[in-house]
């Protein structure tokens, strides 16, 4: 026995063309929202003060396609990297390996909760930054 919930019928869909500009319309709207609430976190590469090489892919678009996937609800980093973004290989020219984004996005977790702290207090009018995420009753 089957159900039939609708009688709707997908002509055409939506092509892999347009959902992957919408992914990196997100990353690049979340890069630049990132940049905007990282006063005094990262220098003007977009990176921690830290020793050593500076990176190519900095800390603020590791945090940002760390968030962007998060939106998406990407949860796979092998399917991101593998198949989400080969297309935006030009794009995204200095984009790191999978391995190194995973390094990278653990280091940088204390960056990401910070800047989502900023960005709660902006949205909330500086209220705080919990009353975001406590439900209203």
């Amino acid at each position: 026995m089957s159900l039939i919930f609708s009688n709707l019928v997908v002509i055409k869909t939506l092509s892999s063309n347009h959902r992957m500009y919408n992914l990196y319309a997100k990353f690049v709207k979340i890069l630049e929202i990132c940049k905007q609430f990282s006063e005094n976190l990262v220098n003007d590469s977009g990176n921690v003060p830290r020793r050593g090489p500076v990176p190519k892919f900095s800390d603020l678009e590791v945090v940002a396609l760390s968030l962007t996937a998060e939106t998406e609800s990407i949860d796979s980093e092998k399917w991101l990297f593998d198949y989400k973004l080969q297309e935006y290989k030009d794009s995204i020219p200095n984009l790191i390996s999978r391995r190194q984004f995973n390094d990278r996005r653990k280091k940088t977790s204390g960056l990401c909760e910070e800047l989502r702290k900023r960005i709660a207090m902006e949205m909330d009018g500086g209220e705080g930054t919990n009353s975001l995420l406590t439900p209203s009753r």
